[in-house]
């Protein structure tokens, strides 16, 4: 559904690319992760892909469609969530929708069927400008559904919003991910990376470090460990053991034969932690 091989992008026209020789391929039905910290190249990354960027150099091709030369037609196979709501603040809820479904000339969805969806419901006549900042995020990642797209570009879709909402949006792309959606997904939160990817990508300075499965880089990179808590002598003690080395495996055993144990759970490494080991930034 999306390939890129190559790509460079400068904003200042030389050789400081804000995006250097990037290169991967996403296939039919994928959800993969964009990673990297703010200033990576990841939005430059997704507005070449959706046309918002002229590409300069390397080769892009998105829904069948070459984007050197960007046709109309491609438009209707893709959707896009903006980190930063862009929506018409002088328009309802509901108008935004409808407006915006009238860009398309494919069949798109009922307006109602996606205010209800994101919880904007009996607020759909209100104007956008009214709409708190989470309301309007939700209203731009409503927007980006109604075309049916099949490739869906989501920007940091749960920034911003409360827990409940936020899951729910996971939720949603959870769904619609099943119905066949190809999800490109760029964001600086591993957990929601962890989540709902099959594969990631972490990108930082422009240059993409590696592509893999959240599970099979947690499997390369993470240690695996135990958690234990227990009291000796009346006062509990926390230790980490690694259920690899035969030295603190033989160490984990003893503790638990001659101490009162507390709690106990094991401990994988999160994607975050991986980043940081990889690519030796961290997120911000």
């Amino acid at each position: 559904m999306i390939k890129v091989k190559n790509l460079y992008h400068s904003y200042s026209n030389d050789d400081k690319y804000a995006v250097n020789d990037v290169s991967f391929e996403i296939a039919k039905g994928e959800i993969f992760g964009f990673l990297g910290p703010s200033g990576a190249g990841k939005s430059t990354t997704q507005n070449i892909l959706t046309g918002l960027l002229q590409l300069q150099k390397g080769d892009v091709e998105v829904a069948g469609y070459d984007v050197k030369h960007i046709k109309n037609k491609m438009f209707n196979k893709i959707g896009m969530s903006f980190e930063q709501s862009n929506v018409y603040s002088k328009m309802s809820g509901l108008e935004n929708l409808e407006f915006y479904g009238k860009l398309f000339d494919v069949k798109t969805r009922d307006p109602m069927e996606l205010i209800r969806m994101v919880g904007l419901d009996g607020k759909e006549h209100i104007k956008a400008g009214k709409y708190s900042k989470g309301m309007k995020h939700r209203l731009t990642f409503a927007r980006s559904m109604i075309n049916n797209p099949e490739i869906w570009f989501l920007d940091e879709p749960t920034t911003g919003l409360d827990p409940a909402i936020a899951s729910n949006i996971k939720d949603i792309i959870k769904e619609e991910n099943k119905k066949g959606v190809t999800v490109f997904l760029t964001t600086h939160n591993m957990y929601i990376a962890d989540e709902l990817c099959d594969r990631v990508a972490f990108i930082v300075d422009g240059k993409i470090r590696l592509i893999d499965s959240p599970k099979e880089l947690k499997l390369k990179y993470g240690e695996k460990l135990v958690e234990v808590e227990y009291l000796r002598n009346g006062t509990l003690v926390k230790e980490s053991f690694s259920t690899v080395v035969e030295e603190e495996k033989d160490r984990l055993i003893e503790v638990i034969k001659r101490n009162d144990l507390q709690t106990m759970h094991s401990k994988e490494a999160t994607l975050e932690e991986i980043f940081i080991k990889v690519t030796g930034r961290g997120l911000v």
